[in-house]
């Protein structure tokens, strides 16, 4: 039996929204994408594991968008997951075992964004020149932002929450423009969810910098 044969069940319309047929692998990966976003905003380390299946499935539903940057990025997440998941339960340095929320420094700031400039314009090079991809650029600044998010997510950076709510501002209209409107709906969750966890977040490193014995 084929990989294709495997996975065409996933592919199966499951309902349509606006008049456009929306698969089980939408589905799941909406499903599995909120529940992700919602526990990293609780810095539960189960978000891990629920996001590589979610990439998994987006994996395949860019691939069939033609949103091949995206489907790339989804292998790289699960690369940066693991890594993820590693630093949080091991990150904490010696006498803990959590890994604290941080503000990114001037340093990480400085590699970041020259990053995102130069993968922006490769990937949208090799996206125009190398596929039928008809949106390269915008799939390769969500591409470069998502990347940057998920570097400051595995390490508890708070600006990640920044970078994602960037990304997803760029998302809703990438995904609806494609024909996603059930993933372009999820991001605009995912948007909320965002702000939900920079104040969660921000809330913890006022927290952890304040001093013992301080009331609020």
């Amino acid at each position: 039996m084929s990989l294709a044969t495997l996975l065409e069940p996933l592919q199966r319309p499951l309902l349509t929204v606006l008049d456009t047929p929306v698969s089980w692998t939408e589905v799941l990966g909406f499903g599995s994408g909120a529940l992700c976003v919602w526990l990293v905003a609780r810095q539960h380390v189960a978000n891990w594991p629920i996001g590589i299946a979610n990439n998994l499935f987006f994996v395949l539903l860019f691939t069939q968008a033609g949103l091949y940057a995206d489907a790339g990025l989804q292998i790289v997440f699960i690369t940066l997951a693991a890594y993820g998941w590693w630093t949080w339960t091991h990150g904490g340095g010696p006498g803990s075992d959590a890994l604290p929320v941080r503000r990114t420094t001037r340093a990480e700031w400085t590699w970041l964004l020259a990053a995102r400039v130069v993968g922006t314009l490769g990937l949208t090079l090799l996206l125009d020149r190398a596929t039928d991809s008809t949106v390269p650029f915008w799939d390769a600044l969500t591409t470069a932002l998502s990347l940057m998010a998920t570097y400051g997510q595995c390490r508890k950076r708070l600006e990640s929450w920044w970078l994602w709510i960037a990304a997803d501002v760029v998302y809703v209209p990438l995904y609806a423009h494609k024909g996603l409107y059930l993933t372009s709906l999820l991001y605009v969750g995912f948007m909320t969810l965002c702000v939900m966890g920079l104040r969660g977040w921000t809330r913890d490193l006022t927290e952890t910098r304040r001093p013992v014995g301080a009331t609020a």
